[in-house]
């Protein structure tokens, strides 16, 4: 009932929506409940149709009476050509071209009833290309025309581009203007829409004469048959004004195909549950045609399927539901995808400008870094020029002291013997000499180990440099290798303190090494005004310069081991050609 109450509302959806419900509702509702054998009465009609607030004509619609009043009651005992053509009776006059067409008012009637069987569940009502290209397709075939294609594809790109479909009305302008029927007349183009009319509406699929013979005077006459999806009728002529008998079909009947006899050819048996009827077709292929029909008839009655052409519409609908639903999923799919893209868009955007103010920060962070080691470097270059310029004057007063040291050996050599005591006081002097050269080496040992460290320093600081210029995607791991770097940067000052420490401790013993020679040289003193009251001598060797040292960043300056082992040995040479 639910197929058969969709089918009716397409036809009713025309009528409604072509008259003016105030004044004509009655009408509408009068004629469907007669051509539908609904039973009405006239006071009952009245009262629905009163201007209150619940009558077809309020603001509850029309659609809500129909249902309650018309259809719930409909039965399929009704003719529904009749009921079409009441329907069609209504909005034909408004919606009807007024330009001539090749088709008369008949075939354009039955053209808008085959528009609402293929049309689609939906108002307003349309016919979408598909459906149209099935239509003009069977009317072509029956026409026994063949088939332009390109001329339809021309059509259906135009068509697609304005609209989902055509209405019912353009559907009769299209097959009226001939363009997909030229060269036919209208006689033919008639009689193919008549043939797609009976079969797509009134379920025709098959009908012609043959003879059929007699069960009481067993006699054969001609009789025109209409099969149809569970019966056979028969009819004096083709008008199907005067019906003659039904053969019922159903799930046991069967056909079968019989041999020529009394003169009678093409003969087949159709046999039902209570009675068989012989038939002879007019030749052949229509005794085999109708064989196949029938046979087909029976099967779909067994397994309980439509008809052909509505099971093929059904399809068609499913297969176009079917790829909406794939074009919707695949919209949506596209939708997510472009959204995902948006938010990876804007991901990406986040860290390009993470990315820019962690290369500006590094860029400040190298520069405030370059800045500092140009710094450090003229710091160093400064400490070196003053260095080298402290140890060239202790070079200077060196020399000095050898030359002094070659004008009093002479005077040495001659007072050794008389001043053995002031042999022993020299070698205390040699002794503290001694420890200050120890003094010396430690401080020698300190500078190297502090300049080793302070190129390891320079070293760490041009693998940073050389870190620095890595790629982008080298950078995270270039940091942790700069922080284990400066990690060992700080271990590597923490150790230069330690030696900073040892440094301030061999200053605290040359301090005392200082001390002791000192002492050694006053006691030498003590001896050099002894002896320069007995013998005369003008001055003795000293044992050096009162004046304060000169100290440096690392400890005061010293003879490298090399130098003091080359004017030891120079000293002794010197003494032992005196003697």
């Amino acid at each position: 009932m639910v197929g058969l109450k969709e089918e009716l509302l397409k036809s009713i959806w025309h009528a409604f929506t072509a008259l003016d419900l105030d004044r004509s509702g009655k009408v509408l509702s009068h004629n469907l409940c007669t051509v539908l054998n609904v039973p009405h009465d006239p006071v009952a009609l009245e009262e629905h149709f009163r201007d209150d607030d619940e009558g077809p004509v309020s603001n509850q619609g029309y659609m809500p009476y129909l249902n309650k009043f018309i259809l719930e009651k409909v039965q399929e005992n009704f003719d529904k050509v009749e009921f079409n053509r009441m329907c069609w009776t209504l909005c034909a006059k408004k919606n009807l071209s007024k330009s001539p067409l090749l088709i008369s008012d008949e075939d354009a009637f039955k053209v808008w009833v085959i528009f609402n069987f293929l049309s689609e569940d939906k108002y307003p009502l349309i016919i979408v290309p598909e459906e149209i290209e099935y239509l003009l397709k069977k009317i072509t075939e029956a026409m026994g025309a063949g088939w332009q294609q390109e001329q339809f594809d021309h059509y259906k790109i135009a068509l697609n581009t304005g609209r989902e479909g055509l209405s019912a009305w353009e559907l009769i302008d299209l097959i009226g203007s001939g363009q997909f029927s030229k060269g036919m007349d209208r006689q033919t183009v008639s009689m193919a829409i008549n043939e797609v009319f009976n079969e797509l509406i009134l379920d025709v699929l098959k009908q012609g004469y043959m003879l059929k013979k007699g069960h009481k005077r067993k006699n054969w006459m001609e009789r025109w048959f209409v099969l149809k999806p569970n019966i056979i009728s028969y009819y004096v002529s083709e008008d199907l004004k005067d019906k003659k008998g039904d053969i019922v079909l159903d799930g046991n009947c069967c056909v079968e195909a019989l041999p020529d006899r009394d003169g009678k050819k093409c003969l087949f048996l159709i046999k039902c549950l209570d009675k068989t009827f012989e038939i002879s077709a007019s030749d052949k292929k229509k005794k085999q045609e109708w064989i196949q029909a029938i046979q087909t008839t029976v099967n779909l009655l067994r397994v309980g399927s439509p008809p052909p052409h509505k099971e093929a519409r059904q399809k068609r609908k499913e297969l176009r539901q079917k790829l909406l639903a794939e074009q919707e999923e695949l919209e949506r799919q596209m939708k997510e995808l472009q959204a995902a893209n948006e938010n990876k868009q804007k991901e990406l955007e986040t860290v390009r400008k993470q990315l820019e103010a962690a290369a500006a920060r590094a860029a400040e962070e190298e520069k405030k870094r370059l800045q500092t080691q140009v710094e450090l470097q003229d710091r160093f270059s400064v400490e070196l020029e003053r260095e080298k310029m402290v140890r060239q004057k202790m070079e200077e007063q060196v020399a000095q002291k050898s030359s002094e040291l070659e004008q009093y050996l002479q005077r040495v050599r001659e007072l050794e013997e008389m001043y053995k005591q002031l042999q022993e006081a020299l070698e205390d002097e040699k002794q503290a000499r001694q420890d200050e050269e120890t003094v010396r080496k430690l401080q020698a040992r300190l500078l190297e180990e502090e300049s080793a460290k302070r190129a390891e320093l320079e070293k760490w600081h041009l693998q940073q440099q050389q870190t620095i210029q890595m790629t982008e995607a080298e950078k995270q791991e270039l940091e942790n290798q700069r922080i284990i770097k400066e990690q060992a940067l700080q271990v590597a000052m923490q150790q230069l303190k330690q030696l900073e420490l040892e440094r301030k401790e061999a200053l605290e013993q040359y301090e005392e090494v200082k001390k002791k020679l000192e002492t050694a040289a006053n006691n030498t003193k003590s001896w050099k005004d002894k002896v320069a009251h007995h013998e005369g001598l003008i001055r003795l060797i000293e044992p050096g310069s009162k004046n304060p040292h000169f100290i440096t960043n690392w400890g005061p300056a010293a003879f490298t081991e090399a130098e003091l082992e080359q004017r030891e040995k120079s000293w002794k040479g010197k003494k032992a050609t005196s003697e």
